[in-house]
């Protein structure tokens, strides 16, 4: 059985459910035996299958979504589709590969931050990656007491016991409506990373993809290791409560992870107070937050406003706004002559944008409530899609925009005094890290001056400040998603009774094991422009930018050469990404 159709809440389809179940708990022990190079079997089969099925796959996605079947939109549903997963596949691949002495470790650049933790450079990788991503940087940090020399020991510990000696579980991943990359990605961590068996419910918004993920997936279907279905939230009460089911992982929102591991009304209420969850079994989860972007004054030019306002832009808008990770909150310096010059670039972006429908079901209802709790919103002409409603945020006391996610087209902006650059970043961080709900992703604008003028360690120091999961510096924290090297998820310490943005991670193909946080790098100006200061990074305006005008191509081409890198595929990406 690939997939249960239908109201899942009829006794016939929880017998379905009752089916999947069995036959996952049956062959639990044996997918968590199964050797590495069993494993690359199947990954390398998974590479091929996505590839031939991502034409239909992208298809249907921009239909349902509400997106022109020749938008360069298209792109957004290329890379945080198919070219995802085909990521993933790689990089477990390699991880798999060279298991035996932690060899994928060797390779990769380290350095200890000024917080003397480890930092490990995940992204640039290869040389691909410096061609394709001429400039782009990621790092994972680790916890603070592990170091180089003992890094190994704290990664991929799942693997460190005999097969003869692992023991099966089942795992139960609800995925998520918005992108479609998540569920996969997710069942495929708990897969490959955790050893564990899938029952992965898709979410109805999306399970139009269901018939996709299942051709693609065949090979641990066939194996008995991932069962695939649909349904809606009574089928998901159904299977959280499920004696079969051993783990939990949930990306969504934090109300529906709250009322499957508490309950709702008296019951959460009693719950809580016993200190009682409904449930007895491990739950992780990536769950939303009002994401913060801080905007840091400095020489700006004209150019560099409207390059930074699309970035702004993208951070809100890709996807039409239905991100966890969507920049919610921009906090700008009150005392910056820019400041209005920068808001109205992001104006000019928005109104010029293509035409998108805000299609996540409750979006119009939540932006009607994101504008009953002010007097004095406005709203951001985007042509034929919905306005963008901006809230100009003054702290009076009123929380509900530092604690409620809005997932629609929708921010508030925030002021803050500062004498100087280094003065108010300090104070953006500190109120990020102590104001504002969640701790997924955090993102600053900062001009290379303003940096060397502050001192590249104080900046690091900074950073090092910023408590959350991923934190993208002059990019968005979405990168960090993209990249599956990168684990992805919440900082670490929060818990079932006070979860706000998750607990754990997921993604992070070299698996590491005790990961604090990322942080993603971009350069300050695209390629060419930014060869006129001296840079020579590559890297024209990104793909993943909602105003760049090929990405649908270049997308559609980077997921082919994904799955088969080549030169000869090298120059058509490169004449795309530069007309973009």
């Amino acid at each position: 059985m690939n997939s249960v159709q239908g109201n899942a809440s009829s006794a016939e389809d929880f017998a379905a459910l009752d089916m999947a179940l069995d036959a996952l708990k049956t062959n639990a022990t044996a997918w968590a035996q199964t050797s590495n190079a069993e494993r690359i079997a199947v990954l390398n089969e998974i590479k091929d299958r996505t590839l031939a099925v991502s034409e239909g796959w992208v298809e249907i996605a921009v239909r349902k979504k509400g997106i022109p079947s020749d938008s360069p939109l298209a792109g957004e549903e290329w890379i945080s589709g198919p070219y995802a997963v085909i990521s993933a596949c790689n990089g477990l691949i390699e991880t798999l590969t060279q298991m035996g002495d932690k060899a994928f470790l060797h390779a990769l650049p380290k350095r200890t931050t000024v917080t003397e933790q480890l930092a490990v450079t995940v992204l640039p990788h290869n040389l691909w990656d410096r061609l394709l991503l001429s400039g782009v940087t990621a790092e994972v940090w680790m916890e603070k007491g592990v170091d180089e020399h003992h890094l190994a020991d704290h990664t991929a510990g799942a693997y460190a016991a005999p097969l003869s000696e692992r023991e099966g579980r089942v795992a139960l991943v609800l995925g998520a409506g918005n992108v479609a990359s998540i569920a996969p990605l997710d069942a495929m961590h708990k897969l490959f990373s955790e050893h564990q068996v899938v029952l992965l419910k898709m979410n109805p918004v999306n399970d139009y993809l269901t018939d996709y993920l299942c051709a693609a997936f065949r090979p641990l279907i066939a194996c008995g290791a991932l069962r695939i279905v649909k349904g809606g939230a009574a089928s998901g009460a159904y299977l959280c409560q499920h004696a079969s089911i051993d783990e939990i992982h949930i990306t969504g929102a934090e109300t529906t992870h709250d009322a499957i591991v508490w309950g709702v009304g008296e019951e959460a209420v009693q719950n809580r107070l016993a200190a009682t969850p409904k449930i007895n079994k491990r739950v992780t989860s990536e769950l939303g937050a009002v994401c913060p972007t801080i905007v840091v004054p400095g020489p700006w030019t004209q150019a560099d406003i409207r390059f930074q306002a699309e970035n702004i832009a993208t951070q809100k808008l890709h996807n039409s706004g239905f991100n966890c990770v969507a920049m919610q909150m921009l906090i700008l310096p009150s005392y910056w002559e820019k400041k209005e010059a920068l808001m109205q670039a992001v104006r000019a972006v928005m109104a010029a944008g293509l035409p998108r429908a805000a299609y996540y079901p409750g979006a119009a209802e939540r932006m009607q409530s994101f504008v009953a709790h002010s007097d004095d919103a406005t709203l951001f002409d985007r042509g034929e899609a919905p306005a963008c409603v901006v809230v100009p945020y003054q702290d009076d006391g009123q929380a509900w925009y530092r604690s409620q996610e809005i997932f629609a087209p929708a921010f508030s902006t925030y002021e803050i005094e500062g004498r100087d650059a280094q003065t108010y970043l300090q104070a953006a961080i500190d109120y990020a890290n102590t104001q504002l709900h969640g701790t997924l992703g955090a993102n600053i604008l900062i001009h290379p001056t303003t940096i060397k003028e502050m001192g590249e360690q104080r900046f690091q120091a900074l950073v090092a400040d910023l408590k959350y999961g991923t934190v993208a510096i002059n990019t968005w924290t979405g990168l960090g998603f993209l990249t599956t090297a990168c684990p992805w998820g919440a900082f670490p310490g929060h818990t079932l009774a006070d979860v706000r943005s998750g607990i754990g991670f997921v993604h992070n193909t070299f698996m590491f094991d005790k990961a604090e946080r990322v942080v993603v790098q971009a350069p300050w100006r695209p390629f060419p422009r930014n060869v006129l200061s001296g840079v020579f990074d590559l890297l024209p305006k990104p793909p993943w930018y909602v105003t760049n005008k090929t990405q649908h191509i270049t997308a559609r081409l980077m997921t082919g050469f994904q799955h088969k890198p080549s030169w000869w595929k090298l120059p058509r990406i490169f004449l795309n990404a530069l007309l973009g």
